[in-house]
């Protein structure tokens, strides 16, 4: 190599390492910063206090962009069906109205707490496809308030509610009002059949059920809180709530009914269906 080459060479290497050198010390300021804003408390967690426009901007913007690239695959049922819409409706009304309000109905006290305030739903019913707004139902939306349903609806009446939005959009509160009247509760049907345990979905049922809540579980994300036993090496257990024998169907019983195993237990009555419970099962014989 030439004289001239090699002293590019040198050079080129020396920037180079000045550049790694300073990327660098970018990096390690901008973390001891953030420390410092989290564990000094600067940032006011208070729901009165609003998120300032750019980070609101970042926010939504993130948010858009993740629900319309995730619901690009769903396929779109017919939603003009007025059985649809009325199932719907009957939904919306027992689960929806809380947070999101109607047309001429207020949203009750805890949505108008919540920040971000819960968006009006007919707005949304004119500004996003059915298949976002049957992803965003079904899987919801963290840090927003925005629980997932999958575990309380089934796909079919999740569409049954977006079929009721779409209607949603171009009703006056009159009209609102006379379908919300016209329309009574929808019988119970009976659970779908049962299919083999599935144990991913029996992990991400602990969040739809909150077990995190009061069960620290390990590899899942939670409080933390030790309401309930850790459930930590559950799947080895000789008994459950020291009164089953610890094994699929009395797990299911367990979680199904736990007061009716045991009268003075803590653990509430959750609701949880049979398939689910079998879910959940699966998965907790995973935590040996």
């Amino acid at each position: 190599m030439r004289p001239r080459q090699r002293l590019i060479e040198r050079i080129r290497k020396r920037l180079l390492i000045r550049l790694a050198v300073g990327l660098t010390g970018v990096v390690l300021a901008m973390a001891a910063g953030a420390a410092i804003f989290v564990f000094w408390g600067v940032y006011n967690v208070s729901a009165l206090q609003q998120h300032t426009e750019p980070v609101y901007t970042v926010l939504t913007t993130a948010l858009d962009r993740s629900i319309s690239q995730r619901a690009e695959e769903i396929d779109v049922p017919p939603l003009d069906q007025p059985d649809m819409q009325a199932r719907g409706l009957s939904h919306y009304r027992d689960q929806c109205v809380q947070c999101h309000g109607a047309p001429g109905v207020a949203r009750h006290d805890v949505g108008k707490g919540m920040t971000p305030v819960p968006p009006n739903l007919a707005h949304t019913a004119r500004n996003r496809t059915s298949a976002e707004i049957f992803w965003a139902i079904k899987h919801g939306i963290k840090m927003t308030g925005m629980p997932s349903w999958q575990f309380i609806f089934k796909d079919e009446e999740i569409w049954d509610i977006v079929a009721f939005m779409r209607q949603m959009a171009v009703l006056s509160p009159a009209d609102y009002q006379a379908m919300a009247a016209s329309v009574n509760d929808q019988p119970e049907e009976a659970e779908a059949s049962r299919r083999f345990p599935n144990a991913d979905r029996g992990r991400l049922a602990m969040y739809g059920y909150a077990c995190i809540a009061c069960h620290r579980v390990p590899g899942l994300v939670g409080p933390q809180a030790d309401v309930g036993p850790p459930l930590a090496g559950i799947g080895s257990r000789r008994y459950i709530a020291g009164v089953l024998s610890n094994n699929s169907d009395n797990m299911v019983r367990w979680l199904r009914d736990p007061t009716q195993v045991d009268p003075l237990t803590a653990m509430p009555d959750l609701n949880v269906t049979e398939q689910d419970a079998n879910d959940i099962a699966a998965y907790l014989e995973t935590l040996k």
